[in-house]
């Protein structure tokens, strides 16, 4: 039975992923901050899909929690088949209204986070010639969108270029970007989302159910919904200005996950 560590696992996304991989016979590491919902949630999915399920209660804006993850990735004895890195935030406030301290938080969980856990990890799947990363980035990704929007970029262009540097060693790597969602993510953040539209939302269980289609297919790039496809293709032809002008006006307010 192949095992799965899910970051960010006891809401939104993570937590999609764990009912999903769980439901298909996956053991688990579930880790997130708050420990009294991790063993809930282990305990939920071991009862219902009889699978075993570790927790790891672990800060990624910390060294000490990337550390602790990053150990369990290298662990040789219990391997680690598939990583989702999927931990994340957003700050509500244009630049210069976050406080610089918040900016660096996110940088630390979005980028080196991601870094150092994806590098513990395909180490040792390249080893044993198999294993995948799914790395959660946003399609804010490909919008001027400040620092959220930055480091989902550099998620998407690293995971693309260590798939490409792991190409044939049996490691497969993608990035997966979707649109609004409904979790946590906003309200955490103090944004509103009265202002989005009905058609813009995606449901989680629906994404990650593309999401791993697409890593199993081989793809290095989910966008996992035909609207975002269709609106990503328009964005690539839409002058730069523009979308930074309504990128703006929109961060104010929310922002995808």
């Amino acid at each position: 039975m192949t095992t799965a560590l899910i970051t960010g696992s006891t809401a939104g996304i993570g937590a999609a992923f764990a009912r999903r991989l769980a439901a298909d016979g996956h053991n688990l590491v579930l880790v997130a901050r708050d420990t009294k919902r991790l063993r809930e949630q282990a305990t939920e999915l071991h009862d219902r899909h009889g699978i075993e399920a570790e927790v790891l209660a672990a800060d990624l804006a910390t060294d000490d929690g990337i550390e602790a993850v990053a150990a369990r990735l290298g662990d040789r004895r219990n391997p680690v088949d598939l990583l989702i890195n999927n931990a994340g935030f957003g700050n509500k406030g244009r630049y210069l209204d976050v406080p610089m301290a918040d900016e660096l938080k996110m940088l630390k969980v979005h980028c080196e986070a991601v870094l150092r856990l994806t590098s513990a990890a395909t180490e040792a799947m390249r080893e044993r010639g198999r294993g995948g990363v799914v790395n959660v980035a946003s399609v804010a990704a490909f919008l001027p969108r400040g620092t959220y929007g930055a480091s989902k970029a550099w998620v998407v262009q690293f995971t693309q270029g260590a798939a490409r540097d792991l190409a044939g060693t049996g490691v497969r790597m993608m990035a997966l970007c979707p649109g609004f969602v409904r979790t946590e993510f906003h309200q955490r953040a103090g944004m509103g989302t009265d202002n989005i539209p009905g058609w813009m939302w995606l449901d989680a269980d629906k994404l990650v159910a593309t999401a791993l289609s697409d890593l199993g297919r081989g793809k290095t790039l989910s966008i996992p919904d035909p609207r975002y496809k269709a609106i990503m293709g328009v964005v690539k032809v839409a002058p730069r200005g523009l979308l930074g002008g309504v990128s703006s006006r929109a961060g104010r307010k929310y922002g995808p996950q």
